[in-house]
């Protein structure tokens, strides 16, 4: 049977953060709902590519037109067996959503598989979920790691880290070990 992951999405999520897993998890067998608040199947969120040039801090460009493949407000929730948090600068408003907010909380609840990368860490803090988990993130984001009650996780940029159902990382760059570590989850 086909395991069934949402992805919750919006826009300026970062594009390879958002394509790369969808494309994957769908090559590898998967089923990926991605979804953003007040969108429907078929509308599309715009992207940003988040690159590192030899700045303090990231880079940041429009990306692509990512289409929505399932609608939010249809979402339900027990029918899925996973969870995909992209990051880009989607996590910053979706932590305002109650029903986003709900819906990881949902994940954890239920001890369900949940991938969350780069700047999906502020949701993942909002939602007041990391108490006492390890959680890696772009490094900005570590202040509400640890606010949340989360124990940050400095990595490699390449590198990803589990901690029971949570795997996350701190960018695109380890989408390889991110990635291998969600499906390891997901085939539990």
């Amino acid at each position: 049977m086909t395991k069934k992951i949402l992805m919750i999405t919006g826009d300026y999520t970062e594009d390879y953060e958002t394509m790369v897993p969808f494309q994957t998890l769908l090559a590898c067998g998967y089923q990926v709902d991605a979804v953003c608040p007040d969108k429907k199947e078929g509308e599309s969120i715009a992207t940003s590519i988040h690159d590192f040039e030899g700045d303090q801090t990231y880079s940041e460009k429009r990306g692509h037109n990512f289409v929505l493949n399932a609608t939010f407000d249809q979402v339900e929730l027990h029918s899925y067996d996973a969870l995909v948090v992209p990051g880009g600068r989607a996590p910053e408003y979706l932590r305002l959503n109650p029903t986003v907010i709900e819906m990881v909380q949902h994940f954890f609840k239920t001890d369900k598989p949940v991938a969350a990368i780069c700047h999906g860490a502020q949701l993942l803090a909002a939602a007041n979920v990391l108490k006492g988990r390890n959680c890696s993130a772009y490094p900005a984001c570590a202040p509400e790691v640890t606010l949340a009650g989360g124990n940050f996780i400095d990595l490699e940029v390449t590198d990803a880290t589990t901690d029971g159902n949570l795997v996350t990382a701190p960018a695109w760059p380890a989408h390889p070990s991110w990635l291998a570590q969600f499906m390891v989850l997901l085939n539990k």
